[in-house]
């Protein structure tokens, strides 16, 4: 039996044209991301917006496969991991007594979705079907906010009320030291491309309400904390990048309520009047592609620039990047270890 069952948290994403519509009615009915007035008709609106929408919205999944890559991708990182954690190592003493850890543990990796399948209530159904007893739960949002992390995990405990799990949280990484290695890395690769010219680094990070912010949610300082560590890291070895300038800017809202500024299309306007000729775009926010690298900044944002004279390129997104698997699989084990597990 596995002694620790690993449940990785994360947005979901229409896996068909025909989920388009549904999913974005889950995402609006959500009331930890946007309050659609009184309680009673949040989900008569939401069915309003989704519906409204979808037709817009299927167009921009067209363009990019005809889905969301979500969930393959974080299958596949669900795989990797799961492969990391059980695999022992053998090359010393120390690296023999942590395979003789890794095999007293065991860990099996699971995924949970908050808008699409599988839905949280399936995986929680799943991992009691398998006997699972101890559970990290892992939030895949590095930076908290309450309507990421703090949704998904309000989900979490719903479904688990009065079933017996011994639950440890992991809900906020920003500034995990090997985290911060992995996307240094794939930083470093994408101004490799532009063949020495200086290019100026643009953090585009996932856009909150600013009423979110005003009201204490932690995002805005996480993320800028993960860019204050970059920059750190960047400017040390190997990397020694210490002569370029970097700015962060906020893509993808919605709604007619003030959000956190500048957005990504007014930054790049901007750069583009200033005199900015190389552009590389950090999807800072986000560990995985999906419609908001894939469509907005790869089709939208690079149009954008280069209407604007701005040889564009994007920052490759963590996926199954080795180095990236290597770290959330330190993250688990940090926290097995502190547990005394």
């Amino acid at each position: 039996m596995h002694r620790f069952g690993i449940l990785l948290l994360n947005l979901g994403g229409p896996d068909s044209l025909e989920a388009v519509r549904p999913f974005l009615f889950n995402l609006f009915s959500d009331r930890d991301i946007i309050r659609l007035g009184p309680s009673f008709l949040q989900k008569p609106i939401a069915w309003l917006i989704s519906t409204l929408r979808s037709s817009k919205t299927e167009a921009m999944y067209r363009q990019i496969g005809g889905k969301s890559p979500i969930l393959d991708i974080t299958t596949a990182q669900a795989q990797a991991l799961e492969e990391a954690l059980n695999r022992p190592p053998v090359s010393g003493p120390a690296d023999q007594d942590a395979a003789k850890q890794n095999i007293r543990h065991g860990f099996k990796v699971y995924i949970g979705m908050r808008y699409w399948h599988p839905f949280i209530k399936e995986t929680v159904q799943k991992i009691c079907d398998d006997g699972i007893e101890n559970l990290i739960v892992l939030s895949l949002y590095p930076h908290y906010s309450k309507a990421t992390t703090g949704s998904s995990i309000s989900d979490l405990k719903e479904c688990i009320t009065g079933k017996d799990f011994d639950i440890k949280y992991i809900e906020q990484w920003p500034d995990f030291p090997p985290y911060i290695d992995s996307l240094a890395g794939l930083i470093a690769d994408g101004i490799s491309e532009f063949k020495g010219v200086k290019c100026d680094i643009l953090y585009s990070a996932h856009s909150l309400p600013q009423s979110f912010i005003d009201e204490g949610d932690p995002y805005l300082d996480h993320i800028k904390l993960t860019i204050e560590k970059l920059n750190e890291r960047l400017s040390a070895e190997p990397f020694n990048m210490k002569d370029f300038d970097w700015h962060l800017s906020f893509q993808s809202k919605t709604g007619p309520v003030k959000w956190l500024e500048p957005s990504t299309e007014e930054m790049i306007t901007g750069l583009g009047n200033s005199n900015c000729r190389n552009l590389l775009v950090v999807p800072v926010s986000f560990i995985s592609d999906h419609i908001e690298t894939l469509y907005e900044i790869d089709i939208l944002y690079k149009e954008l620039a280069e209407k604007q004279g701005i040889n564009f390129k994007r920052c490759a997104a963590l996926n199954t990047s080795a180095q990236f698997i290597t770290a959330v699989k330190e993250l688990i084990l940090s926290t097995t270890a502190s547990s005394g597990a």
